[in-house]
């Protein structure tokens, strides 16, 4: 199946999330009393609601979009050429949009295929439920209702790795490792992106993390495909 694969009908993300709000105090009397039904799953050591509310960036219903980068091979006269850009705003409703928009115009063919690390799991979901709590209409590569699986055009990396094995997640950190692709070594991890946001106000700071990611991505495919990595000079941040 790897070998069939064109690089150039593949769209590579990756998305930054963080919770709606900076802080607990700030969720509406019902948002509270929802988000304490959440955090009683998550609790392990008996936590507070609010002091698991850092967390509530993962969760669709209760976090929001900051950053979507992608990337894009292109072949030419001069050889492979990698695009990377993002899609970044504090207006999520906005982020969305444009992303829509890129997607309806150059990424809707049946042809052409969406791809993450946990992108089935986590991205690509996250990123329809978005759209949906927006009032935006899906695009056709996340209308997934009533579709074979075949039919999706959905790639995931990390589900490429598991080869059957449903037993663990594999981090895009770890399998960069494992495969020696080179990265960068970043000042912030997933971890610290809801602090980068809300505390230090460095949007543009997140959007280097998060294409940072994508090249990785990209990376790590070529791996799978036995090809060799992009050069420094291969890729364009645009």
């Amino acid at each position: 199946m790897l070998d069939k694969l064109k690089l150039e009908n593949i769209l590579f993300l990756d998305i930054e999330t963080v919770p709606q709000y900076e802080s607990y105090d700030q969720l509406s009397e019902s948002g509270q009393k929802l988000w304490a039904k959440k955090a009683a799953f998550l609790s392990k050591n008996e936590e507070l609601p609010e002091e698991l509310y850092e967390r509530a960036g993962i969760y669709a219903e209760f976090g929001k979009i900051v950053c979507i980068s992608v990337g894009i091979y292109r072949s030419g006269m001069n050889g492979r050429k990698v695009r990377i850009t993002s899609f970044a705003n504090h207006d999520e409703e906005k982020l969305l949009k444009e992303f829509k928009s890129m997607l309806e115009e150059h990424f809707s063919s049946p042809y052409q295929a969406l791809c993450g690390h946990n992108g089935k799991e986590f991205d690509f979901p996250y990123i329809a439920r978005r759209m949906l709590i927006n009032g935006i209409s899906l695009p056709p590569p996340l209308q997934i209702a009533g579709k074979k699986p075949w039919e999706i055009n959905h790639i995931d990396t990390m589900e490429l790795w598991k080869f059957g094995d449903f037993k663990n997640f594999t981090s895009l950190e770890l399998l960069a490792h494992v495969f020696d692709i080179p990265t960068p070594k970043d000042d912030i991890d997933g971890s610290m992106v809801r602090g980068v946001y809300y505390e230090e106000k460095d949007l543009k700071r997140i959007v280097t993390y998060c294409e940072k990611d994508v090249v990785t991505l990209m990376q790590l495919m070529l791996r799978y495909k036995g090809e060799q990595l992009l050069k420094d000079e291969e890729i364009d941040f645009v």
